[in-house]
């Protein structure tokens, strides 16, 4: 009986988790990108500023946004690391925009002939190594002059590269090639690198292989990272303009449709507190991250046909000011949107806006009210928290110590499974390399390699959050992931316990991975579910109280 039961209630989440696309919201990969207060594209100590006017455009809908959206490129005469202001898997919400002087409709990255990342211009870089060794040495320098002469020659001298077998480094590999580039970078062997990031320019490609389309983000990282290090200096960078918000909800809708990793937040989130909630007449969810709040509405649509009839249901929606983009608007349109739907559906209903960073809540900022039933979710956002390796002010543990005093019935959290938080730059490195690797191929099954809707999806929703852990350090850097186990530690030291996973909540999830490529699968261990791509574990989802 009881197994039937569990069959029934798995068959009425997948009924509703398979709903027409403009029911669902693709703006839900913003949880695993947006970048706070702007961080590192407008590196100022640099020389460059970056910057954007506010959006003024309209409140889009799935349904209003065009299939396709215009390509946009910044051009840059640096080492072709052109940043934008914004960050969307964080499954976020801005563009990478890459410098591509020979951009065209057919050829995203590089020359026509090649497809390949932009190659550097010799000119320009022994211009900007000349600055450096004048700036910085005062005067001419064997380690700047043997970088003139491979950039005369194309291959690199002996002074320069004492550590390095420079026709074996040629012939790795585009993996190995990538990690002996990171250790360059790491070492400031700034020859060395430079030299090998003209090489892989040629070698990665937005609409080859995995692995090439990986590369050129990561390349364009290890070029940003050797420029903010002040190795390399800006000398100027155009403006990029940010993609409308409908060109943006195109982009994220592209990977909302061909991945299951946001729909696994939506529903595993939303099957654990339907079950808590079963029997409480009043309920208020507190969401710290609620994008366009489809995720509530097919909750709603749950608790509506809910024996004995639907419950009061109250929302807060914690949003920063970056989240707005992509809706062509403040909160209060989310508000408005799930009002109506609680109305089709006869559920009593109130919003409440917060209009903030999560790292900014305060208890003063949540209205707690006696007699709700409280639940708490955390989609792909806690990892932007910055913890004490960061700030002596640890918003990251301050935030789950805050939840905890309000008494919470369930605390539902979904991140990544990667460890970059406090990891230094060559071993985030590697492990960026790894993890999004199994992305890549995850992506690469469900796309043609030259669609261009799969690329430019990519370069706005994936490349930002790449370059933000390879480039950025500090505050700056915001894409601070951590593995389950180190969230299990803050959490049991903020004072919380697990919530068991119930069978129906796998049956859901199980059905949902059903749609998709074989190569994903579903692990319950420890009490969380971790969807995995082969056999590296990608997410995880788990329940505390």
């Amino acid at each position: 009986m009881q197994t039937s039961q569990e069959h029934h209630g798995s068959a009425r989440f997948h009924e509703l988790y398979n709903q027409p696309l403009q029911e669902i919201d693709p703006y839900y990969l913003s949880q695993f990108q947006v970048l706070e207060n702007n961080a590192c594209p407008d590196i100022s100590n640099q020389g460059t500023s970056v910057s954007f006017e506010p959006s003024k455009g309209q409140y889009f809908t799935l349904e209003s946004s065009p299939a396709t959206a215009g390509y946009i490129v910044c051009d840059s005469p640096s080492v072709s690391s052109g940043l934008s202001n914004r960050s969307p898997f964080s499954p976020q919400v801005s563009p990478s925009c890459i410098s591509d002087p020979h951009h065209s409709s057919d050829n995203t990255y590089g020359s026509p002939a090649s497809g390949s990342s932009v190659a550097d211009n010799g000119n320009e870089l022994r211009h900007w190594l000349r600055e450096v060794e004048v700036l910085l040495l005062g005067s001419e320098s064997d380690t700047v002059n043997s970088c003139y002469n491979c950039l005369n020659s194309g291959i690199p001298q002996a002074t320069s590269m004492s550590r390095w077998d420079w026709n074996q480094l040629v012939n790795l590999d585009l993996r190995s090639m990538l990690i002996c580039s990171a250790e360059a970078v790491s070492c400031n062997d700034v020859s060395t690198a430079v030299n090998l990031m003209e090489v892989l320019g040629k070698k990665v490609s937005v609409s080859g292989e995995p692995i090439q389309r990986l590369g050129a983000y990561m390349l364009e990282g290890l070029r940003a990272k050797l420029e903010h290090s002040g190795t390399v200096i800006y000398k100027s960078l155009k403006k990029c303009e940010e993609p409308t918000s409908s060109e943006l909800m195109s982009y994220m809708s592209i990977l909302y449709q061909i991945c299951p990793y946001w729909k696994f937040a939506y529903m595993s989130a939303n099957v654990v507190i339907g079950e808590v909630m079963a029997n409480e007449p009043r309920i208020h969810i507190i969401d710290f991250q609620i994008a366009q709040g489809s995720q509530w509405m097919l909750l709603m649509e749950a608790l509506a046909n809910r024996p004995g009839g639907p419950p009061l249901v109250r929302i807060t929606g914690v949003d920063d000011s970056q989240s707005a983009h992509a809706r062509g608007g403040g909160l209060h349109l989310v508000g408005q949107k799930l009002s109506e739907f609680a109305e089709s559906r006869k559920i009593r209903f109130e919003f409440h806006a917060v209009p903030m960073s999560g790292c900014k809540v305060e208890l003063e900022s949540l209205i707690i009210r006696p007699g709700e039933a409280l639940a708490v979710n955390f989609p792909y956002v806690l990892h932007h928290m910055p913890d004490e390796s960061v700030s002596t002010q640890n918003h990251r543990d301050r935030l789950l110590r805050l939840v905890k005093s309000l008494s919470p019935k369930v605390v539902t959290i979904v991140e990544q499974e990667s460890n970059t938080n406090t990891s230094p730059f060559l071993t985030r490195f590697k492990e960026t390399l790894e993890y999004y690797t199994a992305m890549f191929e995850s992506i690469d099954v469900a796309r043609p390699r030259d669609d261009k809707q799969r690329i430019r999806a990519e370069e706005n929703c994936v490349a930002r959050d790449i370059v933000n852990m390879i480039a950025c350090e500090d505050a700056e850097r915001v894409e601070r992931h951590e593995v389950l186990g180190k969230w299990r530690s803050r959490l049991s030291m903020a004072g919380f316990t697990p919530y068991p996973l119930s069978s129906p909540v796998t049956h859901v999830v199980k059905d949902l991975l059903n749609q998709y490529n074989e190569n994903y699968r579903l692990e319950k261990r420890d009490g969380a579910l971790y969807l995995f791509w082969k056999n590296r574990p990608m997410v995880t989802s788990s329940a505390w109280r």
